[in-house]
């Protein structure tokens, strides 16, 4: 199994964020670039994935804002049928909790995403998994660019809100909260090699 990781949005290249908004300054209490975020986070992902020997691919290693349509190019180079895309993001808008998407239908791509949202409550039991189990599971399914172009399997993952003062204060701010949210993604991919691979 190769897993397919993709941080939404660009990065800071020289002090300047690359993607327009996706960004929320809380004033004293700090500032968060969700493309920061995300790069953080897989790359915290791809560290333990290394160590344990499974493949993995990142789809978007540069600092710029990386195109959707070249991301999934990229990903759809890959045997379809020995990965999983799994793009990673946290969410704005006013909300808290986390969420998981698929796109719409009933595929591996929601076994997978079931995984995730189990190893999200293992690791998060007080905080809130936003579902919709209309389907049956517990993702939420939209025709979002990366999912639905996608040849492989493809999860979408929003880890809280950034524009919720507690969850950036206490999660998505620290190196703790941080460390939990690379851990959940960790343990559902190991999860998902031995059990759907």
């Amino acid at each position: 199994m190769i897993v397919l990781l993709d941080n939404g949005h660009g990065g800071l290249i020289n002090g300047e964020y690359q993607t327009k908004g996706k960004r929320k300054d809380w004033g004293d209490d700090g500032i968060i670039y969700e493309g920061e975020f995300n790069r953080a986070i897989v790359n915290g992902i791809i560290e333990e994935l290394t160590k344990l020997n499974i493949s993995y691919v990142n789809l978007a290693p540069e600092y710029r804002d990386v195109t959707l349509e070249t991301r999934v190019k990229r990903a759809n180079k890959y045997p379809k049928n020995s990965c999983f895309y799994l793009s990673i993001h946290s969410n704005a808008g006013g909300g808290h909790g986390s969420e998981i998407f698929t796109s719409p239908g009933d595929t591996k791509s929601d076994k997978i995403a079931t995984i995730f949202g189990n190893e999200f409550k293992n690791e998060f039991p007080d905080r809130k998994l936003r579902t919709d189990f209309s389907d049956g599971d517990l993702d939420k399914e939209r025709r979002f660019y990366v999912l639905t172009n996608t040849k492989m399997p493809a999860i979408l993952t929003e880890s809280f809100f950034m524009d919720n003062l507690d969850e950036f204060k206490n999660i998505l701010n620290t190196k703790e909260g941080r460390q939990k949210i690379i851990n959940y993604h960790l343990k559902a991919i190991i999860r998902t090699k031995n059990e759907l691979f």
